[in-house]
Order: C-alpha cells, then structure tokens, then sequence
C-alpha cells in the first residue's frame, strides 16, 4: 500500500507560483508511484471546488472566497484574512481528513502559516509522521517579528512547528541554520530546489527564442537584463530599474511577473525617464517562462533576502550570466568570480558598472556559465531532489 502523505500548503494551482509550490509539483509527480497526495490549501476563489484531484495531488481547499476573485484581493480585506483562518481551520480540517484517510505523514510547506496546523495535527496524531519544508525567502528577523505580535499566544504556536517536527528540510544552509536556533534536537537535512526543468532540459528551439525576441522587439544592439522572481520590495526590482539610468539606453530590464510593486515601480521607471527600457510582462506561465531568460543577456538579482532563489538557479541552467546581491540562500550557489558575479544590495552604481563589466568579457562569460550550469546539473535536478526527499525524508 502506498504511504499517505498531507501536506499544508498556503496557495497552489491555479494560483500564482513562487518557489514552494513548484517544488511540491515537481516533487509529487515523480514520487506518486510511492506515496498517495492529500494537500490542505486556500481556496479564495469562489468558482474554485472545494476538492479536485490535480496531477498527484487530491487537494482539499479552504477559507474565505470572493466570486469575482483577482490575485490582488488577496491583500485586502477580508481575504487577506486567510492566512490567519489557514493556521486554525487548516487544523480543524487536518483533523477531519486525518480520520478519514490515516496519514502517514504529515508535510508542511514553510514554516509560518503552514508549520502551525502541521504542528498542532502531530500534537493530536502522534504517530503521525511531520516534515517541516523550510522555503521562506522574506528576511528571517521579519518572520519572526509577525510571529511574535502576540507574545504568548502566536509565537508559541509557531515554535510548535518546529519543535514537533520529526524531520526538517531546509533549501539552503542558510534557512539550515535557522532551524537550528528553533530546534536544536533535529538536525536539518538539506535538499536544494531545483532549476526549471525546461531551463535543463533545453527545451525550446533557436526558432522559438527569436520568436520571442521579435516579440520583445529587441534590436540587433540591446542588452536584455531579466529577472522572472515577484514584483515585490525583497526582490530589489527598483535596484536595477535606477541602475538604467547609470548605463546605456541600449541596456533593457525585463521584468517576468507580477507583485503588489507593479504600479510603484512603473512609476518610479517614467521619473527617472526610462520607463521605455523596461518591460513588465505581467504574470506568465512557468511552462514558457524560460523562454524570456532564453532571449535576454543578463539575469540581474538584486533581492534583498532570499531563501534561495529559484528563478536564478535556473537562470543559471539557461547558462545566463548572474549578477546577483549573493544574500541568504544564492550564496550556495553564487560565488564571485567562479559561478556569478557579486555586488552589494541597493546600490545601483555598482550593480551598472558589474553589468558593463559582464557585457565586456564574453569568453569569462562562457566560462563561468559553464562552471555555473555544471553545478546546476549536478545539485538543482528535480529527479535528484525527489529521490532525496523520498530516502532521507519520506522513508
């Protein structure tokens, strides 16, 4: 019989993908041979079902709905009040679904919101196995600053994510050591995220690629600066939008996503007059994704925080140059000189002259983009990743 596995997850399919949820969906796809899937998630929308069976996951979904629902609502009232109504009543239906079904294990994605009904169901269920998944990339003092609003309630219930937990895994070595400062009696297993499959895999033709150059209308002479990571103040978008004004007008930045910055920072571009060197996408599929990094030059990650950074890690599989802040979790993977380029956060200045800098040595390019895509192979591939969750985690 397989093992039955619930996880807690705050959003998924339909909605908008961060790093979390396609790390769930690449994992269970290649692990659903093994393990039955049960997810606990918000619903928000009201045209949603209440269940549905999506790939390998039987997901189960809660909370407060709006019928003319856009992402944007979830940041007002009432709906930004799920993720409060997630921590008790993600519970409450953990209990219900528990006794119907026997889970094995229970998995959460991310500590806050998701470790609190992860834990409060181990407290109920002992037998019942617990994976804490920590995949935060807001600043840790932030995290834990929200948890602590109210003293002797909301902190102890998120400690209790972490202190139940049978296992923990964590993506980088810097989310690692953050464990260790709330649970000192298990050690953190680390098990990386992996880059985008069709980054690895080189999935679109040359064809496909110059189609969407046109589609960006890049001339013959620009450089393409891109990041395809949320359009919110940890990401450092306004970084790079400034740092235009320190190079070329031939140097463009290509903005994949969307994020509650969006207005802010388009406005910010017509002030420094370069708003016609930056192009938002708006919210675009994680299946065509890669073929933005495939038509630009530079993947520029300017983020403030980071647990790890997916979007740049399969930057890297494009086999893009990385300039990048190397804060929190990138540091795993981007080492100045050797797979990236470095420069500190907020500082625009230079962030332009790393920029000119990589555009000028195309052969130091070419090396460190292999060395780079070599580690990438090595250490960021989901069929890798899933057997490591599925012996030194599931098992």
């Amino acid at each position: 019989m397989k093992k039955k596995v619930l996880i807690y997850s705050l959003t998924y399919h339909p909605h908008p993908n961060g790093g979390a949820e396609p790390a769930i969906k690449e994992i269970t796809n290649r692990l659903n041979n093994d393990y039955e899937f049960h997810m606990i998630t918000l619903r928000y929308d009201a045209k949603l079902p209440k269940y549905e069976k999506y790939e390998s996951i039987h997901i189960h979904r809660i909370g407060i709905t709006k019928e003319n629902f856009t992402w944007d609502l979830t940041q007002k009232f009432p709906l930004h009040l799920n993720k409060y109504y997630f921590q008790l009543f993600g519970f409450i239906k953990g209990v219900e679904l528990q006794l119907k079904f026997k889970f094995d294990i229970v998995w959460a994605m991310m500590a806050h919101s998701c470790g609190i009904p992860a834990g409060l169901l181990k407290t109920t269920f002992p037998r019942i196995k617990y994976v804490l998944t920590l995949q935060e990339g807001d600043p840790i003092e932030h995290i834990e600053s929200v948890a602590r609003k109210i003293p002797f309630i909301s902190w102890p219930l998120f400690k209790l994510g972490f202190t139940k937990a049978d296992a923990i895994q964590a993506i980088s070595y810097y989310l690692a050591d953050w464990s260790k400062t709330l649970n000192k009696n298990v050690e953190p297993i680390i098990i990386k995220n992996g880059a985008n499959p069709n980054d690895l895999n080189e999935k679109f033709s040359e064809e496909e690629v110059r189609e969407m150059k046109n589609k960006l209308n890049k001339n013959v002479d620009d450089i393409f600066l891109v990041n395809t990571s949320r359009i919110v103040h940890q990401k450092g978008h306004d970084t790079v939008i400034k740092a235009l004004a320190h190079l070329p007008n031939n140097y463009k930045y290509i903005i994949v996503g969307d994020g509650d910055k969006t207005d802010e920072y388009k406005e910010l571009a017509e002030n420094l007059n370069v708003s016609d060197r930056v192009v938002f996408t708006g919210r675009v599929d994680r299946s065509v994704v890669t073929l933005y990094r495939k038509a630009s030059d530079i993947c520029v990650a300017m983020s403030r925080s980071e647990g790890l950074g997916n979007a740049f890690v399969s930057a890297l599989a494009s086999r893009l140059p990385l300039v990048t802040t190397g804060v929190g979790g990138i540091a795993d993977y981007a080492k100045d000189g050797v797979t990236a380029w470095i420069t500190p956060v907020e500082d625009e200045e230079k962030l332009a002259e790393k920029i000119l800098e990589v555009a000028a040595n195309p052969e130091k390019v070419k090396q460190i983009s292999e060395t780079a895509r070599k580690i990438v192979e090595e250490e960021y591939d989901w069929d890798k990743i899933a057997e490591q969750m599925k012996n030194k985690i599931f098992n």
